[in-house]
């Protein structure tokens, strides 16, 4: 193949700033073990008495691992053990030479010594499959406390070297050396970074044009007849409760008026449109940006369930193949105990409404301005929400893990799929169930004057606004993505950081002796060794720092993936979601690149050429945004009605004059009047009392409905409309993302040619060893 040319697509992101790789991703391979290194580290605690059961398994467990040939250093500090464990290089000698007969992935035949991040997880591989003669793996024996905890040791040049251009809060708004978190922490690591930038990234284009939506329905305020009709009204509003509840004045609600014409107008129906074609352009240009960072690692034919397979042949010889089952009965079982699960938390759904609607009733007996009172039922449910959120995340893990365990599965990467996908459908519900209900149910079934829908026979259901019922959910979405994002991060970072400081100190060691400091780690020869002193320093470091586990990646995914939900699916309420988005993943990049580099346990680096179930669950949620976009749009919001009332109820319909704004009169035509002379109607003579102090003898609500409490011919129209647009808009923009979709190649072709080639030259070499039967 001809001289290496550097890929165009990584060439665009670093001018983009999303990576800074300085052109040299390609000669800095990952370091690679040297005498001074460690592959593991196990430590547990001190035991005098021998006899124990816990000294027994713990003495059996290293002995496996020396009949493994495996180089186990032990050293002993007060309540501690330490043991550092080298692997023998056999080891990895037949992991190379089983990996390029497989044909696993594009093996480089530069590379000629593994890197020390292959070897850490070659070697975690092994330790995790080796059991005493109890039948107990390790694993096991951290549950049964024989041992206090295992980890990799972070390593010092690379992680002052990743400190500097990249943990820092000062790198903000600098690109990231993705293959330099690569060579240390791993492609799966370095995937998730590659991919939170290129979102944040693209989340600029929405951030500017949300913002600009929000600028033209501000624009609105001082010229809006929409605004005057609710500012100016003398209307009497029907009470919002049964007992102790009064009519009151449409006019005290200008200022919730005002608030709903910034998210409820043209611009956001565009914005929503927009979103959509945005979301499918994200996806499709992510999947050209993979394609190229994995052919640049040599791991675009990589495949998981053969370096699993060869692992096992690595860890033992004589090994058998975990076979593929499938039970019916098993995955009955687990389709049964989801939908009970979802079932429970759209449960919680229903218990968050009659919470609303209890404190709604309170508050409009208790308050002056009894209009004031949905609002404050609104903000309470939105607070009780995000509790309930906070609590469910927790039973959600629980429950995902146990019907992990029902299934069986076969292999870690399957398990890790079906957790992902039942932990993700198990919050997606927890997020967006009370969502659904304000954007799609409230104040659609709450009936009329003298028919009421009540729980329990008691209590009325909420009505939503006279300008509509989009506010409600703008204001149900800031509160809970706001909250979440801030407490998120909060809590993400200062909970390694107090658990640094604040768990037992070790007894202050003495500082480096001057030998071990002068030795240089890239120059170390067979034999080199630093003093136990100085191991133990360095062991220490490492486990005063946050445990991490094989899901401590999949936290940081669920929670931008929740996140990408709330930015796309409900954006038509809430157009600043993606500049609340963009300002939280700014901070989230460097949090999290501090956070494992600096507060945690180095992860176990783990080799992948994609972010596995996240993509598809990514498109899917690209295509329910689609749908619910529409669905806001066309019967949420007010701009179905507001259209048809232009065309054809309006004063411009039948009126030749310019001078009059079309929408004039548009409130006064979405309110129908129920009179106290009609028996239906049984608000009470103390009910009909006007702040003003006078007997009102009608009042009015949102409907579309004549004195006898029928629908009008207005209503059917608007929801025919309503219909005809959801399918219309939802049509049209599913067909842009599939003619997108088909429009941009999910690979460069430069990268299909540099996998080409390099498939030939490696064929090649073959051949030139090839020697002819009888020659």
């Amino acid at each position: 193949m001809p001289g290496h040319k550097r890929q165009s697509s990584m060439e665009l992101l670093e001018l983009m700033g999303v990576v800074k790789e300085n052109g040299n991703e390609q000669s800095s391979f990952p370091p690679v073990f040297t005498s001074l290194s460690y592959d593991y580290v196990l430590v547990a605690k001190t035991i005098d008495d021998q006899e124990r059961d816990a000294f027994i398994k713990q003495t059996q467990f290293i002995e496996e691992l020396k009949k493994k040939n495996f180089k186990v250093t032990k050293i002993t500090d007060n309540h501690l053990v330490f043991y550092g464990i080298q692997a023998p290089k056999e080891i990895f000698q037949k992991y190379r030479y089983l990996l390029k007969v497989s044909d696993a992935c594009n093996w480089s035949s530069n590379q000629k010594d593994l890197s020390l991040s292959t070897r850490i997880r070659i070697v975690y591989f092994i330790i995790h499959r080796t059991c005493i003669r109890s039948g107990e793996n390790l694993r096991d024996l951290l549950k049964a406390k024989v041992f206090e905890a295992r980890f990799c040791l972070h390593e010092k040049k690379r992680q002052k070297e990743l400190k500097k251009s990249w943990a820092r809060w000062s790198a903000c708004l600098q690109g990231q050396p993705i293959t330099a978190v690569r060579n240390y922490f791993g492609e799966k690591v370095a995937l998730y970074f590659l991919w939170l930038g290129w979102y944040t990234w693209l989340l600029i284009p929405p951030a500017l044009i949300g913002i600009l939506a929000f600028l033209y329905g501000l624009s609105y305020f001082g010229s809006s007849p929409l605004i005057k009709e609710v500012c100016e009204s003398d209307r009497v509003m029907c009470p919002l409760c049964d007992e102790g509840c009064k009519v009151w004045k449409l006019s005290e609600t200008c200022s919730y008026a005002k608030l709903s014409l910034l998210f409820d107008n043209n611009g956001t129906v565009l914005f929503a449109m927009f979103m959509a074609i945005w979301t499918t352009l994200f996806l499709e240009f992510w999947k050209r940006h993979r394609a190229t960072f994995v052919c640049e690692w040599k791991v675009s034919e990589w495949s998981e369930s053969e370096e699993e397979l060869i692992l096992e042949i690595v860890n033992d010889s004589d090994c058998r193949p975990n076979e593929y089952k499938h039970s019916y009965l098993h995955s009955t079982l687990v389709l049964i105990c989801v939908t009970i699960m979802i079932a429970v938390i759209i449960g919680l759904t229903h218990l968050l409404v009659v919470f609303r609607v209890v404190v709604a009733g309170f508050l409009a007996k208790q308050s002056s301005e009894n209009s004031h009172s949905n609002i404050g039922a609104m903000l309470a449910g939105a607070v009780l929400h995000f509790l309930i959120i906070t609590i469910m995340t927790r039973v959600n893990r629980i429950v995902a893990m146990k019907l992990c365990d029902i299934e069986k599965t076969r292999s870690f990467a399957a398990t890790e799929k079906s957790f992902t996908v039942k932990m993700f459908t198990f919050q997606f519900f927890t997020y967006f169930s009370s969502l659904f209900y304000v954007a799609f149910v409230l104040g659609r079934i709450n009936g009329h004057p003298g028919e009421y829908v009540r729980i329990g026979g008691k209590w009325r259901l909420e009505e939503c606004h006279p300008s509509g019922c989009l506010t409600d959910l703008f204001i149900q979405m800031m509160i809970i993505m706001v909250l979440k994002q801030i407490i998120s991060n909060v809590v993400e970072y200062s909970g390694p950081w107090i658990h640094k400081f604040l768990r037992k100190r070790s007894p202050k060691l003495q500082r480096r002796c001057g030998v071990c400091y002068q030795k240089d780690e890239s120059e170390a020869k067979d034999g080199d060794e630093l003093c136990d002193m100085c191991k133990l320093k360095d062991w220490h470091k490492n486990y005063r720092l946050t445990h991490v586990d094989s899901f401590s990646l999949f936290n940081e995914f669920l929670e931008m993936v929740i996140q990408f939900s709330f930015t796309t699916i409900f954006v038509a309420a809430f157009p600043l979601a993606p500049l609340f988005a963009l300002i939280n993943n700014v901070v989230e990049i460097r949090l999290d690149a501090i956070k494992m580099l600096t507060l945690e346990r180095r992860m176990v680096p783990k080799k992948t050429n994609n972010i596995g179930v996240w993509i598809d669950i990514l498109e899917a949620i690209g295509v329910l945004a689609v749908i619910v976009n529409g669905l806001v749009i066309g019967v949420s919001s007010d701009f179905i009605p507001r259209l048809v009332y232009r065309y054809v109820y309006g004063p411009c319909v039948n009126s030749t004059t310019t001078d009059i704004d079309c929408m004039v009169g548009y409130i006064s035509n979405t309110l129908s009047i129920a009179s106290m002379n009609d028996n239906r109607v049984n608000f009470t003579p103390y009910q009909m009392v006007t702040p003003d102090g006078f007997n009102a003898t009608s009042c009015s609500y949102k409907d579309y409905r004549n004195s006898d409490f029928n629908v009008t011919p207005q209503f059917w129209l608007i929801l025919a409309v309503r219909f005809a647009f959801v399918i219309l808009f939802e049509h049209i923009l599913v067909i842009c993302k599939f003619i997108a979709a088909w429009f941009i190649p999910a690979a460069p072709m430069q990268v299909k040619n540099d996998k080409l080639f390099d498939k030939l030259d490696r064929l090649k070499e073959e051949l030139k060893s090839f020697k002819p039967d009888g020659v």
